[in-house]
């Protein structure tokens, strides 16, 4: 019987129209380099244990909010805006900004910024606590409430990024997630028997596995 989590995490992954556009300014705003560009894909790596964020160009616009967003560390928002990004809400204890895709994040303003910038991914989800639940289990992760209904996953082995939060909403999934997860499991189908949904197997042109969570969120399974 297997023991410990059934899946750790790998990378982070965000679509957008311009992929190296969008790519240089990530790498800005979290303190990483290109360290790949090869056809539609840009890869932002750091030292560890920097994130690895890969940046995929789509056709498919923009349309609505995003389910999963970054919180940063910052220095300073006027140095996002100088890098491309743009404020959509100062009128809270964070900004709310919008990377020059529109896909949003929140910058928190620290006097003196970690190294790692990448602070949390934050999820909607229509049932806050269970869906946090079951990515606590996946990763082995720390189960915590946490403000306004959500809940938190904390000490996610190997993660880069101190909390992994599910806030409630009431609006509905629309289309294709443009920011998610990539993981490594050691069994794809255990991960299915604990309650991913498959969306597409691996095959000849693709070295993964498409799944998704119980609320439909995507992510990619490599194996180990």
């Amino acid at each position: 019987m297997a023991t410990g989590p059934l899946a750790t995490y790998k990378d982070l992954c965000l679509d957008a129209g311009d992929a190296l556009g969008v790519g240089r300014f990530w790498a800005a705003a979290l303190g990483l380099e290109i360290d790949t560009h090869r056809g539609s894909a840009v890869r932002l790596a750091g030292p560890p244990p920097q994130p690895t964020v890969w940046v995929n160009a789509v056709p498919e616009p923009k349309v609505v909010k995003n389910r999963l967003h970054l919180d940063i560390h910052t220095e300073s928002v006027d140095e996002l805006v100088e890098f491309g990004a743009s404020v959509l809400d100062d009128t809270l204890p964070w900004t709310l900004m919008a990377d020059p895709d529109g896909g949003e994040f929140c910058a928190f303003v620290r006097r003196e910024p970690p190294d790692q910038l990448l602070y949390e991914l934050v999820l909607d989800a229509f049932d806050p606590r269970a869906t946090a639940a079951w990515w606590a289990e996946l990763f082995g992760g720390r189960l915590a409430a946490a403000a306004e209904g959500a809940w938190s996953v904390g000490d996610i082995p190997g993660a880069p990024f101190e909390w992994f939060v599910v806030s409630p909403t009431t609006d509905e999934k629309v289309g294709k997630n443009r920011v998610h997860l990539d993981v490594l499991t050691a069994d794809v189908d255990c991960v299915l028997a604990y309650g991913a949904q498959l969306l597409r197997r691996r095959d000849d042109s693709m070295g993964w596995d498409v799944l998704a969570d119980p609320e439909g969120n995507e992510f990619c399974a490599f194996t180990l």
